[in-house]
């Protein structure tokens, strides 16, 4: 099979990015040809022949034109706007091409549930699509919503769980910070409004009072960089809380294990990949009730206040989970992904 994906590529080591990665990598595995279109950096250097840049809208419509592929599969992430639209509906009626799109966003989809119309330019985007993946029963609702034939649909979890490399090295600045906290919170995610935080800043000495060593990483970039530089300082917490910015996703996985805690306080969340890798290497994790969570999760309800951290906090301090599989969400999704391409092109 010849497979051309769009989507983002890291960095930031995100959800969507890193189940692309997946399954690009399943398909070489398996002698497949594979493409990606990164769709999200036009500035960035192509620095691989396989992951193309293009430099506009227009760059992107003949890329896709020309390309020899069987599959497009295009990978949404975020909102569904009336330009990721056009790009959806570009996938479905490109000429000699079968299309697949994998929606990974929970939060838009639980709000377009209640208000899809089947007759709207969005609706119409998506049944131009062969093959529609939902990464949580929320995305295929809002798929029938918008008039989607559910044969055309399909729940695939969205990411592969590994154990950390035990070659790869932390940088010794975490592992020093690390070393010095009891316990270790750890939030992975973009610095955006969405993943709350400030709130976890916030909370840390609240936090701090109750375990005066304990202390929050924050992995991840965006543009609340600044903002939480000043609401760390304006809380009094420069000691015990520290911004890493990107880094890699093997390292990444190296602090999840580490970590006493993975804190998940999205005001809105698709299906982390960081929540079930944490809960995967036996590490609690607390998080808000914006999304459905896994089984094992602290989920805290809302509107979350700073004691309900400090609580959630003293209640899974000194504890591990059993490092687990998920049935549906192992090893495994970038096969079931491939599987889904082959019965797409045997129909």
């Amino acid at each position: 099979m010849r497979i051309v994906q769009l989507g983002p590529v890291p960095p930031p080591h995100g959800g969507v990015s890193m189940n692309l990665l997946a399954i690009d990598r399943a398909l070489n595995q398996l002698g497949h040809e594979s493409m990606i279109i990164d769709v999200t950096d036009r500035d960035g250097e192509q620095k691989d022949d396989r992951i193309l840049k293009p430099r506009s809208a227009f760059g992107l419509i003949k890329l896709l034109l020309r390309i020899d592929s069987d599959i497009v599969h295009y990978h949404i992430g975020g909102d569904f706007s009336l330009k990721l639209a056009a790009l959806t509906l570009l996938c479905g009626i490109l000429p000699g091409k079968r299309s697949v799109v994998t929606f990974h966003s929970g939060g838009f989809a639980r709000r377009a549930a209640r208000t899809a119309r089947p007759f709207s330019f969005r609706g119409f985007a998506l049944r131009s699509i062969d093959l529609l993946i939902g990464v949580n029963d929320d995305m295929i609702t809002m798929f029938k919503a918008f008039g989607v034939d559910e044969r055309r649909t399909r729940l695939i979890l969205p990411f592969e769980l590994t154990s950390p490399d035990p070659t790869i090295e932390v940088p010794s600045e975490l592992t020093q910070f690390a070393d010095g906290c009891d316990p270790l919170l750890l939030s992975v995610g973009a610095l955006e409004p969405e993943y709350g935080n400030e709130f976890l800043v916030k909370s840390m000495p609240d936090v701090i009072k109750a375990f005066p060593k304990a202390g929050l990483m924050i992995v991840g970039s965006g543009k609340l960089r600044s903002n939480l530089e000043n609401a760390i300082d304006a809380h009094g917490v420069r000691e015990r809380v520290v911004l890493t910015g990107d880094i890699d996703h093997s390292i990444v996985l190296h602090l999840i294990e580490r970590a006493d805690a993975l804190m998940r306080m999205t005001e809105y969340d698709g299906d982390s990949i960081a929540v079930r890798e944490a809960l995967h290497l036996g590490t609690p994790v607390i998080a808000s009730d914006k999304a459905p969570r896994p089984a094992g999760t602290v989920v805290l309800a809302s509107p979350v206040g700073t004691e309900q951290i400090v609580q959630a906090v003293r209640e899974v301090s000194g504890s591990r989970l059993s490092p687990t599989f998920d049935a549906d969400g192992g090893p495994g999704n970038a096969e079931k992904i491939i599987e889904a391409y082959a019965g797409l092109l045997a129909e």
